[in-house]
């Protein structure tokens, strides 16, 4: 991800000035040996995440501003000290909840910062299991979080082709088209398996002295077809018909043109993928602080350590409960009914089965 810098100490200052509904934490630290700089900082349960059940269909959700970290004060005479400048947007948190939802959301900072930037991904595939999330990483709350909500990316992906919904007919009817126009039927298995993916897009950063403060950050959805994955699965489905495959990218290009605008719009506005938001920021502000003040002590000896004591999990299986419950959502599906269609080329009724997982 590149972060775009701007240094302006005018305009940062007329921007403190206009935000709402802000406050500024500071927060000290001393390093000791192997631990992470919050060493105070309670440890997570070991409540899973909250995410939708497996089975359930997951809607659209309305736009959502949640608490972030906006920009952080570093101390130059004061290594492992900073100010964080957190927005509470529209989450109506206060006092003693908007501090404890604050200190979370610098776990996520802390967390960015000592996990080297290869390791910062999450992976939920049916097919493979042995590569969830880096080991260390996944031992932190914003490696559990982003688990979480890979799954309800997941979910929702799967229940945005819901036949029955308005986006879902958009999705079919295009697909059972073009069928029609490169096959001469619709009368065939339609493979719709794509592997989601989010990724950084963009991150606007103003400079002050000795100060940051994000402006504006966008996150990017693309497909990617899980080839690899599908090929070493024993699961694999096999097939003499190259129909399916040929219809099978037909479905990904339609996906790509009605799907994944309105789940790119969801992921940047939406409340079910609040948290991710609040995790994108912390890491802009944690990259930021990485190639910036490359020589600070702090990052000399915190930064790409993955020194995760005091900002890690109780529960060590935790990424495997996550993955356990991705797994038997995939199997059980969001969607599973048998539907009556017409077939305009042989005048004819269908009765196609529609699976979602």
């Amino acid at each position: 991800m590149k972060i775009k810098t701007k240094k302006q100490r005018l305009l940062f200052e007329a921007i403190c000035v206009g935000v709402g509904l802000c406050m500024l934490i500071g927060l000290g630290w001393i390093l000791k040996g192997g631990k992470s700089p919050l060493t105070t900082a309670k440890s997570h349960t070991s409540v899973l995440p909250v995410m939708s059940p497996p089975g359930e269909m997951l809607s659209q959700s309305s736009d959502f501003t949640p608490t972030v970290i906006k920009g952080l004060k570093v101390y130059p005479d004061k290594p492992f000290h900073f100010d964080f400048i957190v927005d509470n947007g529209n989450s109506k948190l206060k006092d003693k909840e908007l501090e404890a939802e604050s200190i979370e959301l610098v776990k996520y900072f802390l967390a960015a910062l000592t996990t080297p930037e290869d390791d910062l991904w999450v992976n939920l595939s049916p097919y493979e299991q042995d590569r969830i999330v880096p080991e260390d990483f996944g031992q932190t709350s914003m490696g559990r979080d982003l688990l979480a909500q890979d799954y309800i990316l997941k979910q929702l992906m799967s229940s945005l082709t819901y036949p029955e919904s308005e986006l879902g007919k958009k999705f079919w009817q295009k697909v059972y088209a073009k069928a029609q126009e490169k096959l001469g039927t619709t009368n065939i298995p339609v493979n719709t398996f794509n592997k989601v993916w989010i990724i950084p897009d963009k991150a606007t950063v103003y400079e002050g002295e000795d100060t940051a403060y994000i402006v504006d950050s966008h996150l990017k959805v693309m497909l990617e077809e899980d080839y690899v994955a599908l090929r070493a699965a024993d699961q694999r489905p096999q097939t003499k018909d190259r129909r399916p495959g040929e219809i099978c990218g037909i479905s990904s290009k339609i996906m790509r043109e009605i799907v994944l605008p309105v789940l790119e719009q969801e992921i940047n506005q939406g409340e079910n993928f609040a948290q991710l938001r609040q995790i994108y920021n912390s890491l802009i502000l944690a990259l930021w602080y990485k190639e910036n003040l490359t020589q600070s002590l702090l990052n000399k000896n915190y930064s790409n350590q993955n020194k995760t004591k005091g900002i890690d999990v109780e529960d060590k299986q935790i990424k495997q409960k996550i993955y356990n419950q991705y797994v038997e959502a995939y199997k059980k599906g969001v969607y599973d009914y048998i539907k009556k269609d017409y077939d305009p080329a042989s005048q004819r009724a269908l009765h196609r089965r529609y699976f979602s997982g």
